[in-house]
């Protein structure tokens, strides 16, 4: 059995992950259970950076096996924002519905053929020691609608068209982003190497 903490609050992508790893032998706490973590400062420049940060700083802290992840939305209309900055994209204050307006209106007047973006997922897993033991990152592509639809997921979920549904992650709901979303392709691609470790614990 390999104990692990998610480097995150957000209890939704704590159920997301608990569902991926359902009868692996690895069991998963979040952030919000355990009073003395800390709080990580997202300071890097890519994702990848930052989950390195998330990961290492709080393994080290707590002793303990961290799952850290960073992810976003990249749109190639706007040169990849907001990337990295997706959860604040709108300001320190940020909320999902301000990020999906300030979207809205920077994509204004943007053909649909030239509203292609992805979602990016990183994964980084450090030992209790702050040495990064896997690293794995998963991509869905998509494109941006002129109009927010559905009411399932979180983020940009009600924004983010997967083509060959003609429907947003909003609308699709959540076995359909089980099936489909950057983290859940990350995790599926984590998920042998990490249960090659546990075996040695």
């Amino acid at each position: 059995m390999l104990d692990i903490v998610l480097g995150s609050h957000n209890a939704k992508k704590l159920v997301e992950l608990r569902d991926l790893l359902a009868g692996s032998g690895i069991c998963v706490s979040s952030l919000a259970e355990i009073p003395e973590a800390i709080e990580v400062e997202e300071t890097g420049t890519s994702f990848v950076e930052n989950a390195r940060l998330k990961a290492t700083e709080q393994a080290r802290h707590l002793g303990r096996w961290v799952l850290a992840e960073d992810s976003g939305l990249s749109v190639d209309a706007l040169g990849g924002r907001p990337g990295v900055y997706s959860a604040r994209y709108s300001g320190p204050t940020a909320t999902d519905a301000a990020n999906n307006r300030k979207l809205l209106e920077e994509l204004q007047g943007v053909p649909a053929e030239d509203r292609s973006a992805f979602y990016t997922c990183q994964l980084c897993l450090s030992d209790p020691d702050g040495e990064v033991r896997l690293e794995i990152s998963g991509i869905c592509r998509g494109q941006i609608a002129t109009a927010e639809a559905g009411a399932h997921g979180f983020g940009y979920d009600p924004l983010f068209l997967i083509p060959e549904y003609h429907r947003t992650f909003g609308e699709l709901g959540p076995m359909a982003k089980k099936a489909l979303s950057h983290r859940s392709r990350a995790m599926r691609l984590l998920l042998p190497p990490l249960q090659r470790l546990a075996s040695f614990h």
